[in-house]
């Protein structure tokens, strides 16, 4: 695989689990400065439809103190265009999860356009903050 200078991803990194370990060490595993963007409360309440559990600042927190991140910082938008203005990445690094969704594929023709890849890392499966949540739930209920 090729060895970028600038990576990026972004997540919301709630009840952090270990598929965003898996993905941020899959990420710095192809990138010599990898940055993260832990999505902002207000935008998570605005395109998930929830609260995330552990606040934002929070999150970047524990983001920030794992050995594969560089820099992380808050953002407030998913356009990935605005965010490679501001800080600028040779590449973004999503799970394979996302591949051909169509707002993927948009933003793979968008960074095509800027010189930046899209790489599809793989996804750790039957695990997400959902799940954990629902795990939760019915512990809870039991």
């Amino acid at each position: 695989m090729k060895k970028y200078k600038r990576g990026y991803t972004q997540g919301v990194y709630d009840m952090f689990h270990i598929g965003h370990l898996n993905i941020l060490n899959r990420a710095k595993g192809c990138c010599d400065y990898l940055i993260v963007g832990v999505n902002a409360d207000q935008l998570v309440m605005d395109y998930k439809h929830k609260k995330p559990v552990i606040t934002q600042e929070d999150r970047k927190h524990i983001v920030e103190n794992v050995k594969a991140v560089d820099e992380a910082f808050i953002v407030s938008t998913l356009d990935k265009v605005k965010l490679y203005e501001k800080i600028h990445f040779d590449a973004i690094f999503i799970g394979d999860d996302w591949k051909n969704n169509p707002r993927w594929v948009k933003t793979e023709q968008e960074m095509k356009k800027l010189g930046v890849d899209v790489v599809f890392l793989p996804h750790t499966p039957d695990v997400s903050s959902t799940i954990l949540k629902n795990d939760i739930e019915d512990a809870i209920q039991e």
